[in-house]
């Protein structure tokens, strides 16, 4: 959370003990804004290039079969992490829990496990980066090194509630721009399960339900969405990973996406906040005003 949480002193390297993200952080303030969807999909873009991630993900996800209802349930358990109080710790251990049996072997014989230490890690640390990343285009103002710091260390707080090995953390937001950097150009792979996924994104399934005579007019309509969402993720991967799996993006690609930004960024703020976040996220911050205007009313009863 902050440099202030309590800490776990066992250990040579004490580590904050597991508990829920709390109001008044940037995580609380920031993660539940709908701009949150628009840089998810270079997060989950860069895990499918972790070898371990991708063979997983290649075998266990339906994000082919059912790409509305994966990233559905996926925006639901991210708003778990931070807005679901004592249920955020038991949303953390329902994931490893489910996890634990995600193994695979790839095709060359090299066995994978969705909870080995490196790629459970990944995982976050996409997030890390896909939060700063939105902030560069998205936001009003862009983090200044205080800020990223800061929000690092609320991201030790959330490893810590997903029982991230202490090896995997780098100690402060610079380190972590030394190991991320790295990561993606000297760990991620070319894979076919990334493909896939932006082969996805470019053009999103109709859910299994709807009728197939109304199929095409689904493709029609989200057709834009598909295109929109893509250009994002291309945009908001970083260019070595770009460079790999082929993706072109030129300079006026990056002008429109900062056009785009800018005008997110000035719209978002001056919507009511019922439209501004997502519903999770706008029920946990409504009722904790609630709780605070009770709090303010018990201190302040005749004794």
């Amino acid at each position: 959370m902050t440099a202030s949480v309590a800490l776990e002193t066992s250990g040579p390297h004490p580590l904050p003990i597991r508990r829920p993200i709390e109001p008044g952080t940037r995580m609380w303030d920031e993660t539940g804004l709908i701009t949150f969807s628009l840089t998810a999909g270079s997060a989950f873009l860069l895990q499918t290039m972790e070898p371990t991630i991708s063979a997983v993900v290649d075998e266990h996800s339906t994000f082919r079969t059912d790409p509305m209802g994966r990233a559905v349930r996926s925006l639901g358990s991210v708003m778990m992490w931070i807005y679901g109080g004592e249920e955020a710790l038991a949303e953390a251990d329902r994931l490893r829990a489910m996890h634990a049996s995600l193994n695979t072997t790839d095709a060359a014989g090299v066995r994978h496990k969705a909870l080995s230490s490196g790629p459970w890690a990944w995982v976050l640390h996409t997030g890390t980066f896909a939060f700063t990343e939105g902030s560069k285009y998205f936001a009003r103002r862009p983090l200044t090194a205080a800020d990223k710091e800061a929000y690092y260390q609320e991201v030790v707080q959330l490893m810590r509630n997903f029982s991230v090995a202490p090896k995997e953390i780098p100690e402060n937001y610079a380190a972590f721009e030394t190991f991320f950097d790295d990561m993606v150009e000297n760990h991620l792979q070319n894979t076919d399960t990334a493909h896939d996924y932006l082969r996805v994104i470019r053009s999103v399934a109709p859910p299994e339900q709807l009728p197939r005579a109304l199929r095409p007019i689904w493709r029609r309509a989200v057709a834009p969405i598909g295109q929109l969402q893509y250009f994002f993720t291309v945009g908001t991967t970083p260019e070595p990973a770009r460079r790999k799996l082929g993706l072109t993006w030129t300079t006026a690609d990056e002008r429109k996406l900062r056009a785009l930004g800018r005008l997110i960024g000035r719209t978002v703020p001056l919507l009511p906040e019922r439209l501004r976040y997502f519903p999770i996220a706008y029920e946990a911050r409504r009722l904790e005003r609630d709780r605070a205007r009770l709090r303010k009313i018990i201190d302040l009863r005749p004794m």
